[in-house]
């Protein structure tokens, strides 16, 4: 069913004076929320991608520990590498009040939290949305010299670095460039995901579907569609060697 902006706000009230958000704040807010989500849900359904709710596997919910407004600002403020002057010169806000709104030691107005929305680059229903994993994972993957695995084909040598971990965001491998020509290629190599590539050493000739050939030295680096057809041959008298970080989708 349709959710109404009526049937919307009794739900949102409920949540945000949980949160302790003062009433003159609700009404403005939600219709912020209403007009950014467009709540359309069966009612089965009804609120279960809210990430303030929590949904039990026998259907019954209940609500989530409220969420602490001043800790969340902080918390984007400091993943921009702002200082509090900085953050409230962006949101237009004095810094006593930002200060003050991060400490919980005052409830900011509606168009207050516009400012920060705006000055944060994020929407307003953004501020009360929490970070989607609450915690750090750590993983890492170290490859030392000689243990990558290598896989050799008539045009490259590729290394494959970081085996240790599995489902990976990136496939990261080093290649030595054997091929010479263009036509040594059997067609374009083209695969989903974005490519990025850095030249180790040597020169190289990127090749791509829609563009003229690039030459790249050692230091330079390129980034491209990787579903757009593309080829690397060595330009230098020695094979290039470069380092190939491909996307996992």
């Amino acid at each position: 069913m349709i959710l109404t902006y009526m049937m919307f706000h009794v739900h949102i009230y409920q949540v945000f004076t949980y949160m302790k958000v003062k009433p003159r704040m609700i009404a403005a807010i939600s219709l912020q929320l209403y007009q950014s989500t467009q709540y359309i849900v069966g009612m089965s359904d009804l609120a279960s991608n809210s990430l303030i709710k929590i949904a039990r596997e026998n259907g019954a919910e209940e609500l989530g520990q409220p969420l602490d407004l001043g800790a969340r600002v902080r918390e984007l403020r400091k993943a921009r590498h702002w200082t509090l002057e900085q953050a409230a010169t962006q949101a237009g806000l004095a810094r006593s009040t930002l200060s003050k709104i991060e400490n919980g030691q005052m409830s900011p107005t509606y168009e207050a939290l516009k400012k920060l929305a705006i000055g944060l680059e994020i929407t307003v229903p953004q501020l009360f949305t929490p970070p989607t994993k609450g915690q750090v994972n750590g993983r890492m993957s170290i490859t030392r010299e000689g243990e990558a695995t290598r896989q050799i084909t008539t045009t490259y040598e590729h290394d494959l670095l970081a085996e240790t971990l599995t489902q990976k965001k990136m496939l990261p491998y080093r290649a030595q460039i054997r091929a010479r020509s263009i036509d040594e290629f059997d067609g374009w190599v083209r695969h989903d995901g974005e490519e990025f590539l850095y030249v180790l050493t040597g020169t190289i000739q990127l090749f791509t579907e829609f563009y003229e050939p690039v030459a790249l030295r050692r230091g330079e680096s390129a980034y491209y569609d990787a579903a757009m057809g593309h080829n690397v041959i060595s330009t230098s008298a020695e094979d290039a060697q470069i380092l190939w970080v491909t996307s996992l989708v």
